[in-house]
């Protein structure tokens, strides 16, 4: 096996196929390698939702905006499908404070750009009459869509091979090692040693511990979240729903809810999927690494989505799963070239947004390794070094 290439990519998750898809697809001689198998963390362990509707109004919103025109160009163009489909998605109030909330964050969306309206209560219960009768409305984004997160993933590295990609699984790597003599980068792994002239560092939430062996500190943090899978016998809705207290348990707000229910961080996500069944989460917990399903967040859950959608206590619990989502302080993911190791990159700390912003960020680390100076969006809001800076360069 060839062990040189151009890039190293290191992490088989979303991100790390959307980055080896545009990265080859541009030319460059890519090998990905992945300590397991393909999309077996945070990829295999989400919903696949292509979201602006719970993005901070901005640059949040506007790289949304376009992971989403990326996503239907992809639809077309990759080998194989993964269940792409663009119904938009809604957000629903349960109180009078919530529905002004909701005015001021559709006029908030709209000046940037993003189709947003508001909705009143006739308007909810046209979208799905198994809403509980007391929701006051909400709001819609017409422009959200959602794939299959295991199948965009695969259907990613599918369309890389056909670039040239190589992509090595079950290989942990162990060091990574800048040789300024030759200006190339060692990688010793599980599985024999790799050499590139660059190294993009796409290991969620594995990351941090990546970035340790060059010299770097990152402040990425696992944040774990349980969904639940459900059968579907009858049409509740189509689309995904969310309540609007996702955006402040996301966004670290204060809710009026028990106590329990702020101790998990839970809020109604609702999503139906291609294969008949419906996901229902979520929670949002830092606990380290622990990835084992605690019912007491799932019974939590179930209650929480019966309060919406009082129908869903016929429904027929299937399974539960927890993933761990690489969380930053400031909610915005770190895609950047590092400075100071030139040549090395991160694309990492999506948190809940792996899925959503995997198309821009595999499109926009490819343009930074070409080199262009104008970007599909800005990457000063990005860098690393965004945070208090806290770097020492390996010797």
């Amino acid at each position: 096996m060839k062990t040189h290439s151009e890039v190293v990519i290191i992490g088989g998750g979303v991100i790390g196929a959307a980055i080896a898809y545009y990265t080859s697809k541009l030319g460059f001689e890519v090998t990905v390698i992945e300590k397991k198998e393909l999309a077996s963390g945070t990829s295999s362990r989400c919903d696949g939702n292509i979201l602006a509707i719970d993005k901070d109004p901005g640059f949040d919103s506007e790289m949304s905006l376009h992971s989403q025109k990326l996503v239907h160009e992809l639809s077309g163009e990759l080998p194989s499908e993964f269940e792409y489909r663009a119904p938009g998605s809604i957000l629903v109030c349960e109180t009078e404070e919530e529905m002004m909330a909701a005015e001021k964050w559709v006029d908030r969306q709209n000046k940037t750009g993003v189709p947003m309206r508001l909705l009143d209560r006739e308007d909810i219960r046209q979208d799905s009459v198994y809403f509980a009768d007391d929701l006051l409305g909400g709001l819609e984004c017409p422009s959200d869509s959602t794939v299959n997160p295991y199948l965009l993933t695969y259907a990613l590295f599918e369309g890389a091979q056909k670039f040239g990609a190589r992509i090595v699984k079950n290989t942990e790597v162990r060091s990574v090692n800048k040789v300024l003599a030759d200006d190339v980068f060692h990688v010793s792994t599980s599985n024999g040693d790799f050499t590139a002239k660059k190294v993009v560092n796409a290991g969620g939430i594995w990351a941090p511990k990546l970035a340790e062996m060059v010299g770097l500190e990152l402040p990425i943090q696992p944040r774990k979240g349980h969904i639940i899978v459900a059968s579907r016998n009858l049409p509740i809705g189509l689309r995904k729903v969310m309540e609007f207290g996702y955006l402040l348990s996301k966004f670290g707000g204060e809710r009026k809810v028990d106590a329990e229910t702020e101790k998990y961080g839970v809020a109604l996500v609702f999503e139906p999927t291609v294969s008949q069944n419906f996901l229902i989460g979520s929670s949002r917990q830092f606990v380290g690494f622990d990835t084992k399903v605690d019912m007491d967040v799932v019974h939590c859950i179930a209650r929480r989505a019966v309060r919406f959608y009082p129908k869903l206590k016929e429904m027929n619990f299937i399974r539960a799963y927890a993933g761990l989502r690489p969380w930053t302080p400031d909610h915005l993911p770190v895609i950047s070239h590092v400075e100071e190791v030139p040549g090395y990159y991160i694309a990492a700390g999506h948190e809940g947004d792996g899925i959503s912003l995997a198309a821009v960020t595999g499109k926009l680390i490819s343009e930074m390794i070409e080199g262009r100076e104008k970007t599909i969006i800005p990457v000063e809001p990005l860098r690393h070094d965004r945070f208090t800076p806290s770097f020492t360069l390996k010797h």
